[in-house]
């Protein structure tokens, strides 16, 4: 089957980028290598392409009414120009997909999701809007735009020589802006722990964008300040960052609940004015009266040069108490790190546990996450 390519595709192989299958996307594992591109974007800034990441229209008199149905974050209360971090459940409180909401208008919304999980969301949906007669368009704008993340420390310095209202922009807001006869989107979320925005703008006009943009920008500073980074770096920022991935942190099969996710989550949404109960709500509260989760994730430090992989067991005391679900050496503390989930009662800040890594066992301590928080600017 022939892969998917971004808009941007043909600007990856130009610098450089080792290009890999992605949930069925042409995309970069990196350009100069992981580690360059991820103290890149510590020290300075750099570009990612998200273009493979979902981008689904939704507007109509019950648009707000299907999301708040089907995310467990309250929708209701937005305002036009906010995004909110939200989860998508199954019945059994298991999660088919974390997202990003922006609220466009009255009853016209954006829903960014995962790539690997697009055809199932739209299916999810779809459904919920034929069985409770919802009176909405949904439009799966993914192939028709593109979105680019910029981040790094020294983003906002090089972005308000383009625009001055980008960089006052608070965290989860968004504006629109007109670049000549370009409309962009431009968001302040972020993937990385480190500032930055993100822009949707039409497929067609990508390359066009990119140059209007860093015409104002002296283009050997630019080349210093932002450089292309990969999927391989975007992976070690968002972990030293304590950022969850779908796949690993979050899958069908993880309760809700367990994520450390709770500001995502708001139990008493069809309690509010206009509230709907997600779905997923009753399954949860469930697991609440039951005691709540057995297990939640947390974060470990390892006391060896080696890494642990994403499936390996947790262990106390030879006693096996939770998985790895993601981990790396971390560039930036020269530390390995990982998150895992364990059982609640080796899950407290300091608890000595270790890593099962083939016939070893890898000395491992749970810490706060994040790993790493960008320092104040």
């Amino acid at each position: 089957m022939d892969l998917k390519k971004t808009p941007l595709h043909q600007w990856h192989v130009d610098h450089g980028g080792k290009m890999v299958d992605f949930a069925g996307w042409s995309l970069p594992m990196s350009y100069s290598g992981i580690i360059d591109e991820h103290n890149q974007v510590r020290n300075s800034g750099g570009v990612f392409d998200v273009s493979h990441m979902g981008r689904l229209k939704i507007k109509g008199r019950h648009a707000r009414r299907l999301l708040e149905k089907a995310c467990s974050r309250r929708i209701s209360d937005m305002v036009e120009g906010q995004c909110r971090y939200s989860l998508v459940l199954n019945e059994q409180g298991g999660i088919r997909d974390d997202v990003l909401v922006y609220r466009l208008g009255d009853d016209e919304f954006m829903m960014v999701v995962n790539a690997s999980n697009r055809e199932k969301i739209v299916g999810h949906l779809d459904a919920i809007k034929e069985a409770e007669g919802f009176k909405l368009k949904m439009d799966d704008q993914t192939e028709s735009t593109a979105m680019i993340a910029i981040q790094g420390p020294n983003v906002m310095d090089m972005v308000s020589k383009v625009s001055s209202e980008v960089p006052t922009l608070k965290r989860y807001r968004f504006v629109t802006k007109n670049l000549v006869v370009i409309k962009l989107l431009v968001s302040r979320t972020g993937y990385t722990g480190e500032n930055g925005v993100e822009v949707i703008l039409p497929a067609g006009a990508t390359n066009m964008a990119l140059k209007l943009m860093m015409k104002d920008i002296d283009a050997n500073q630019a080349e210093s300040l932002v450089k292309p980074a990969g999927l391989g770096a975007r992976d070690t920022l968002r972990l030293e960052a304590g950022m969850p991935l779908y796949g690993h942190e979050l899958t069908e099969e993880t309760n809700a609940l367990a994520t450390g996710l709770g500001f995502a989550i708001n139990m008493d949404k069809d309690e509010q004015e206009n509230g709907e109960e997600f779905i997923g709500q009753a399954a949860l509260k469930a697991t609440l009266a039951d005691g709540g989760p057995k297990e939640q994730l947390v974060g470990l430090v390892i006391d060896s040069p080696r890494t642990a992989r994403q499936g390996m067991e947790v262990a106390a005391s030879g006693n096996t108490v939770g998985t790895v679900t993601s981990g790396c050496k971390s560039p930036t503390l020269e530390k390995s790190i990982a998150m895992a989930y364990v059982s609640n009662e080796h899950a407290e800040v300091g608890t000595e546990l270790s890593v099962v890594s083939g016939k070893n066992e890898l000395a491992a301590q749970v810490v706060a996450m994040p790993f790493y928080k960008a320092p104040k600017k």
